[in-house]
């Protein structure tokens, strides 16, 4: 078997950039080790900058999010028991986000690749990649008991956190980057309408953060901070609501709607990065190379962003003969994942109870947000990185 790009993983990642290469007229084969539903099983981020909105219209993407997605013009920030909205709309010259569960991101996206008849290997075993440092890449796996062995130009590695291509570096060829942080998120799902629809509501108190999300105008995500060493068997749902009630405004909580819960569970929060992320005909995207806390809804967006410089050079290598683009992509992919990292770190330390810090701590907090809300400097910070900063498009 031969194609020109192997791409390992079918999460949203792998399968936007092979939906851009076939755009293009770039032929690539998708090798995932788990099944679809597996898959579409995964429930993850739901709040998509414009530019990831904008790469979806791209790939041809665009329809269903523009129908069904809900565009958020604000956040608003909860501490000392008042609520404070930002105007991240009005902040940012017009520039919005958008509620979009990543399931259906990737639904679409499946769908897609399906109807143009593409190749995607589900529940392909023992995947390794082979001689990436070479002009002869290769790619192996088993699939109902046989060996397959591919051959490419190149490897794009889309395969998560816990994937091959990154372990199969070289020890010494890479650098990484790790902060864990003590305490985790407790989230559920439910169908039930969201507290506030058109915006985020990131809460701070003394009981620890909590946040309020979306994922449609039916179906709500919520989040309470709690122990790592938690056990979700332990927060029935009536325990659960009650938490995250103490967490909020008085009157925002009164507006909470209740119900079963479709889904609970409890989340590490890591800030990870690997440098570089190209390794001779080899490309990291995705969690592959970076992984931030949940707290600023940027690992999606920045999947999307390290597949729109991917594709970018992949499309100028093969229509232009040229490798520039090639060999600025972990530049370019670098330089916008720290930013994102710093202001997922900021906003993490910003709003959770930390363990160590105690009173002195939550008063630092509490002053810190009380300027971010007054000050029309801060607060453009916040929603200029909140939406997205823009592509970096040098060289």
């Amino acid at each position: 078997m031969r194609t020109q790009v192997a791409i390992i993983g079918a999460g949203p990642s792998g399968l936007l950039l092979g939906q851009l290469l076939h755009k293009a007229g770039i032929d690539n084969i998708i090798i995932e080790r788990q099944s679809p539903d597996y898959v579409l099983g995964r429930i993850r981020a739901g709040i998509l900058e414009q530019t990831t909105v904008d790469m979806l219209h791209e790939a041809g993407m665009g329809e269903r999010v523009q129908a069904e997605g809900v565009v958020h013009h604000s956040i608003e920030l909860v501490f000392s028991g008042v609520r404070h909205a930002i105007d991240v709309q009005g902040l940012t010259g017009g520039k919005v986000v958008t509620a979009y569960g990543q399931t259906e991101v990737t639904r679409d996206l499946m769908d897609a690749r399906s109807a143009a008849g593409l190749t995607t290997v589900y529940q392909a075993a023992q995947v390794s990649v082979h001689d990436f440092d070479s002009s002869t890449p290769r790619v192996r796996y088993q699939k109902d008991g046989q060996n397959f062995e591919l051959e490419c130009d190149f490897i794009a590695g889309c395969d998560g956190f816990h994937g091959v291509c990154r372990a199969s570096v070289p020890e010494g060829a890479i650098t990484e980057y790790e902060k864990v942080y003590p305490f985790g998120w407790l989230g559920v799902l439910a169908d039930v309408p969201p507290v506030s629809p058109h915006s985020i509501v990131y809460g701070n108190s003394e009981r620890g953060f909590s946040l309020c999300s979306m994922r449609s105008l039916t179906r709500s995500r919520y989040y309470v901070q709690c122990p790592m060493d938690d056990k979700v068997e332990a927060w029935s749902d009536q325990r659960f609501w009650d938490e995250l009630r103490s967490r909020l405004d008085p009157e925002l909580a009164e507006r909470i709607v209740t119900g079963p819960t479709l889904e609970k569970s409890i989340a590490p929060l890591r800030s990870f990065v690997a440098e570089p992320m190209r390794f001779g005909r080899m490309f990291l995207a995705g969690d592959a190379a970076h992984i931030v806390p949940p707290t600023g809804a940027k690992g999606l967006n920045l999947a999307a962003s390290d597949v729109k410089y991917l594709s970018s050079a992949f499309i100028e290598f093969y229509a232009e003969k040229s490798a520039a683009g090639i060999d600025t992509y972990s530049q370019r992919a670098l330089a916008r994942i720290w930013k994102a990292e710093r202001f997922s770190w900021w906003l993490t330390s910003l709003m959770h109870k930390f363990p160590d810090t105690g009173a002195f701590g939550q008063r630092m907090q509490e002053a810190e947000l009380e300027y971010l809300v007054h000050s029309a400097a801060a607060s453009t910070v916040l929603a200029e990185n909140y939406v997205g900063l823009p592509l970096y498009t040098g060289r």
